[in-house]
């Protein structure tokens, strides 16, 4: 059976008609990612080999599921949207007059978005677990199993980032900074897999959005 994300948890924001993105359009990409990576993983299980968040980085697993992300938004939104081509910024172009360009993000865990560039525009920005097969989470051991766990979009401007371009780096980085991400606006929220103490505030701002 595919896994979907929970329909309970998805918001649509007002903040989507700005670029035209559609609600409908992101589920359909959140678990058109999923369903993709449940296939490479029977096949790689079938032959003997590790699941592909086990043989990859972590790093270039997010940029993988990024660019799966960005091939769902442009299959699915019926011609207003199509992929942009490899390591070319944004993600997503809009073919419609109306629609605006989409860049995508991808970030482990709690960890903020980031990209080497700075650049104003549209974000859409995921973040996921590594669980097991039913979705279980355990904060202390990562599992092998990719599960998004929150969708935000919004607008961001060059002060939404913070450069990073110290000697010894491994190259110039430009991470969401505080301010950013809360120009994001939530689009989905899973509380059960949320890795944020839910004694604490970051959670309880999740949990409101729901009551």
């Amino acid at each position: 059976m595919a896994r979907k994300l929970k329909e309970k948890y998805f918001i649509d924001d007002k903040i989507l008609g700005s670029a035209q993105l559609k609600i409908e359009n992101v589920k359909q990409a959140a678990n058109y990612v999923h369903e993709i990576l449940d296939k490479i993983d029977s096949k790689l299980l079938s032959e003997g080999a590790d699941r592909i968040s086990e043989m990859i980085e972590l790093a270039n697993l997010s940029s993988m599921l990024g660019n799966l992300f960005g091939a769902g938004i442009a299959n699915y939104s019926k011609g207003v949207f199509k992929r942009n081509g490899s390591h070319k910024y944004p993600d997503i172009l809009a073919i419609s007059k109306t629609a605006s360009d989409i860049e995508i993000k991808f970030a482990l865990e709690d960890n903020k978005p980031k990209g080497h560039l700075a650049k104003a525009g549209f974000y859409l920005t995921c973040r996921y677990m590594l669980g097991d097969e039913k979705g279980n989470i355990d904060l202390s051991k990562r599992g092998n199993v990719v599960w998004i766990w929150e969708i935000r979009f919004g607008y961001l401007k060059l002060k939404h980032f913070n450069i990073s371009n110290t000697a010894g780096d491994s190259g110039k980085t430009a991470v969401v900074n505080k301010e950013g991400f809360a120009e994001l606006k939530v689009l989905y929220c899973d509380l059960e897999k949320c890795p944020h103490s839910k004694t604490g505030k970051t959670y309880n701002s999740y949990l409101n959005l729901y009551q």
